[in-house]
């Protein structure tokens, strides 16, 4: 029995379809590599035959397109004639040409592929392009030749990263302050330190795979080879990468395998004429709410080149791992669009596409024999039970999923109820709600919650006071109670929600208003698609305090390496009174939501017979609130019929955190 039964025994009844998909994996596995005769990396290699390269004394380039009549090489090197370069059709649909001499071809050197098909001729870009560039008059886009033998000096040998999560998420074009698009240079200048200041340890890259259409967020990829010229050339995307390991942050590609653009002439659809090449052919598809392709996983090719693209982000770009994205819309036929997943039928049924968890235990397998210390980040909705789990215990293989539940709970709450409604039990045990021995990654809000005709956290809270009363000097009710809330919200998140923590770029000092990208409805403005830091960093402002709280409370709970226990220790639950206490790994956290009352000879109760002085508190000066909390104040463990207890004083809406007090400090004063 599959350990994944152990964890849910209420998945006994499924017993059955969990064996058929391990069976399939299996299968799947056997026939890929030949009956164990090679290794997934050994498989995972397209795009080290397919594509342009420089030789010894020549250029290569191969392609595949099996249902292609004729495939011609062209572009800067034969001044753009479609026929003079026929490619010679290798075995398994495979086109081949070479052009002798080093000079051939060069850095740089623009370049398509015609492709004579269904009796017409189209051009498209190399399927396996490493660089892919927009024409400035034109908007055309076509591949750039990108030298193999020019090699990038890597110093990051020895780089590992942290087990705990503290994750950025960021995006490259919009982290910087400046109305235009920014770039991987940039951004390692002068993001990734403050990165390394703000505390976290992982950087969450968005958009990296060539996009067409920059408003897409990078979720409409074209090219999925080509790491996005928008922001740079590749040795600058490689620069970014080798920097951030310098410091100390891995960096994780939000990855898309889920589904891919329909453009033919950018994108990768249609390319040897057939629709069926990569995707499924009729209906199935097209995915009805995206107007993308769907990718057909139970094809040997699509495999072939969706496990290379993994192993080529990894080994030429050395990412530590992928963030998923869209794995709902893989899981399920029906792509999940308008299921609840109320009961576990729902996951085992005609509607779940095995074939695409077979793609998925593939990749995550892949990941580790090339690199064991990788991270794998499933953002699925559906709570797929094992999503998390090794392989051999019948899971997918993820370490971690996203609780996209946390952030619709939080909307929930702050939209629909008014403070005095807010329900702490149910928060909690939202915050509680995770597959048993499953790893969550826990946020208040991703990119997601940011985009236009959405809101951030701290704009739902403060709305349009921020325009006008988020100076120091300035104090109002409504901007009080914003910060209050978002400081307590975060923290309670953080320390009860996962495994793991993930931040989007500039939420931590509540980045005001949405992202918009420049688009034809907004006059092509850059206005809202940048992070303005100076907010942060001026000192008249009290995004400063926010700021400063997020990362002290980053700071304490990586100190106290909270994530190594998996789940707090409730240790007082007051609903009425909206008050909430719990331990984890050390630390007591205690929380009032209260909007008005607060606390004296608060009695919460502790486990160990230790002293605790004030570790972190919300309503500190520094952090924008009224000092009403001593840090010079110890508090004694206090015994009452058998039970012991902590007693301490907390203000309305204020959030507390308590460590042990050292023992030299206690022998001293004994």
């Amino acid at each position: 029995m599959y350990r994944i039964l152990e964890l849910n025994p209420q998945l006994k009844p499924f017993e059955h379809d969990i064996d058929l998909r391990m069976e399939l994996y299996r299968s799947t596995k056997d026939r890929l590599l030949g009956g164990g005769r090679m290794t997934l990396k050994d498989f995972a290699n397209a795009h080290h035959f397919f594509g342009i390269h420089h030789l010894a004394g020549k250029w290569v380039y191969r392609e595949w397109a099996p249902s292609a009549y004729q495939l011609y090489f062209t572009g800067e090197f034969n001044g753009w004639n479609q026929t003079s370069h026929p490619m010679k059709r290798l075995p398994g649909g495979a086109w081949e040409i070479t052009l002798e001499g080093d000079d051939a071809l060069w850095a740089g050197c623009k370049v398509k592929t015609v492709v004579d098909a269904n009796m017409q001729r189209t051009e498209h870009i190399p399927l396996y392009a490493r660089r892919v560039v927009q024409d400035p008059q034109t908007t055309a886009w076509c591949a750039e030749v990108v030298d193999n033998w020019t090699t990038y000096e890597w110093t990051d040998q020895d780089f590992k990263g942290a087990q705990s999560l503290y994750i950025y998420e960021a995006h490259v074009g919009m982290a910087q302050e400046e109305g235009r698009v920014g770039s991987y240079r940039d951004f390692a200048k002068y993001v990734l330190p403050r990165i390394k200041k703000a505390g976290y340890n992982a950087i969450q890259l968005m958009a990296i795979m060539e996009h067409p259409y920059y408003g897409s967020f990078g979720y409409q990829v074209a090219n999925f080879y080509a790491a996005s010229s928008w922001f740079g050339k590749p040795e600058d995307l490689k620069y970014l990468v080798n920097k951030a390991h310098k410091l100390g942050l891995r960096v994780l590609l939000d990855v898309v395998h889920s589904h891919a653009v329909k453009n033919t002439a950018e994108g990768i659809n249609m390319f040897d004429g057939t629709e069926w090449q990569f995707f499924h052919s009729g209906p199935k598809g097209d995915h009805p709410a995206w107007g993308t392709k769907c990718f057909n996983y139970g094809k040997d090719e699509v495999i072939h080149f969706l496990l290379s693209n993994l192993a080529f982000w990894m080994t030429e770009y050395h990412f530590d791992g992928f963030r998923f994205d869209g794995i709902t819309s893989m899981l399920y036929h029906d792509h999940g669009l308008g299921s609840n997943f109320d009961n576990d039928n729902k996951y085992f049924s005609l509607n779940t596409h095995t074939e695409a968890i077979t793609y998925l235990q593939l990749a995550n397998e892949l990941i580790r024999e090339i690199n064991p210390n990788a991270i794998t980040i499933a953002e699925d909705m559906s709570g797929m039970p094992g999503m998390c789990l090794p392989i051999g215990d019948g899971g997918i293989g993820f370490d971690y999923r996203l609780a996209m539940g946390l952030p619709d709970m939080w909307i929930k709450t702050v939209k629909e109820q008014s403070d005095e409604q807010w329900d702490i039990g149910k928060m909690w045990g939202d915050m509680c709600l995770r597959r048993p021995g499953e790893n969550t990654v826990a946020y208040v809000e991703s990119h997601d919650q940011a985009l236009v005709g959405d809101k951030t956290m701290i704009f739902r809270l403060a709305d349009a006071a921020m325009y006008t009363d988020m100076d120091k000097a300035c104090h109002t009710l409504v901007i009080d109670r914003a910060i209050a809330l978002h400081k307590m919200i975060r923290l309670f998140t953080l320390a009860g929600g996962g495994e793991a923590y993930l931040n989007f770029m500039g939420n931590e000092f509540g980045h005001p208003e949405w992202i918009d990208f420049p688009r034809e409805g907004n006059g092509w403005s850059f206005h809202y698609c940048r992070r303005q830091w100076s907010l942060r960093d001026n000192g008249f402002l009290k995004y400063q305090w926010l700021g400063d709280f997020d990362r002290d409370m980053v700071a304490l709970t990586k100190k106290h390496r909270m994530f190594t226990q998996r789940m707090a220790d409730l240790k007082l639950l007051k609903g009425p009174e909206q008050v909430i206490a719990f331990t984890r790994k050390g630390l007591l956290f205690a929380f009032n939501f209260n909007a008005t009352q607060s606390f004296t000879n608060l009695l919460i109760p502790v486990e160990k017979h230790v002293d605790y002085i004030l570790a972190l508190s919300s309503d500190d000066e520094q952090y924008g609130g009224q000092n009403l909390v001593s840090h010079d104040v110890t508090y004694f463990t206090k015994e009452f019929d058998g039970q012991k207890f902590v007693e301490l004083y907390l203000p309305a809406r204020t959030a507390v955190v308590l460590k042990e007090r050292p023992s030299s400090k206690r022998n001293k004063k004994a």
